[in-house]
């Protein structure tokens, strides 16, 4: 049986991936400081038989316990929020890049195979073409997109010395056990309507974006560990650009809302449009997503209480 672990494990991707690796006969260990770890993670992987381990992506010592035995490294360990990496970028070089570095060391030290790190489609900015490959610049406008892009780097750097590596670029993921905190514009949505109140749009509502299921993405990391590929990186989204204004009107209309999005000043700095070309991953990895944007959607509206 093959041993995973995931860093971050109790963060919202992390733990949706435990409970998929695990269902497809993984020994798994989620390895988190739960700092940002909601409750439902933590009693999802409980009621799994998951194991969760405590400790920092930072010290040695709690890697070199949780890595004994393990095959793979999922890292999905990381500071998530464009905003508050504005504000603190020191805290996001700290924790995504030497915490990168980090595991990447350990997972050397410990005879890792290989490690999965997930990466972001923020690493390249605002871009020049669309759909977006993965051969287009990388010009990141964000200290989490930067940070996210070094740690790229860092397992590039560590495969030179016998780790092997894939790295998935993650576009607009959403799903089940996201933190409203540190979360995307589709948890936002329906945090507000759930609660009455108008979707917040910034700006005219025509930008876009490439969301994909959680559970996709999980199913690419499965992809990613199980490939004969090794040392590229994989664009990891739907493919398919969706209107943040139309998305807001889906989920109203899912929950048989008549709230009118609310449009405030645009965000400084957003991306105007962002989708994927995802043909690379579906040739070396075999990756196809199965979720269509409705009905990850409508999986999603089940657990909102008001709807």
């Amino acid at each position: 049986m093959m041993k995973a672990v995931i860093t971050g494990g109790a963060g919202f991707i992390g733990h949706n991936t435990a409970l998929f690796l695990r269902g497809h006969g993984y020994e798994v260990v989620a390895f988190d400081n739960l700092e940002r770890a909601t409750g439902l993670a933590q009693e999802r992987l409980r009621a799994q038989g998951v194991p969760l381990s405590k400790g920092d992506i930072l010290r040695t010592h709690d890697l070199d316990k949780v890595l004994e035995g393990a095959d793979v490294v999922v890292h999905a360990a990381a500071y998530i929020s464009v905003e508050e990496s504005v504000r603190k970028p020191a805290l996001y070089f700290r924790n995504n890049v030497a915490g990168t570095a980090s595991v990447a060391q350990a997972c050397l030290r410990r005879g890792v195979k290989r490690i999965i790190y997930l990466s972001s489609a923020a690493v390249y900015g605002d871009p020049r073409a669309l759909p977006i490959s993965e051969s287009c610049p990388t010009r990141p406008i964000s200290p989490y997109g930067l940070s996210k892009l070094m740690g790229e780097e860092i397992v590039k750097f560590f495969s030179g010395q016998g780790l092997n590596y894939i790295v998935l670029r993650l576009f607009n993921v959403y799903g089940l056990g996201q933190s409203i905190a540190y979360a995307g514009v589709i948890a936002r949505f329906m945090e507000k309507i759930s609660k009455g109140k108008p979707p917040t749009i910034y700006g005219d509502g025509q930008q876009t974006r490439d969301f994909i299921h959680v559970q996709d993405v999980a199913e690419a990391i499965k992809l990613s560990i199980e490939a004969r590929t090794a040392n590229e990186t994989f664009n990891i989204a739907s493919g398919k650009p969706t209107k943040i204004a139309e998305l807001a009107n889906i989920i109203t209309g899912l929950v048989g809302s008549s709230l009118k999005p609310k449009h405030i000043k645009p965000k400084a700095g957003d991306i105007k449009h962002s989708y994927a070309d995802i043909s690379k991953a579906q040739r070396l990895l075999g990756f196809a997503p199965k979720i269509s944007l409705e009905q990850g959607l409508l999986d999603l509206i089940k657990f909102y209480p008001n709807n």
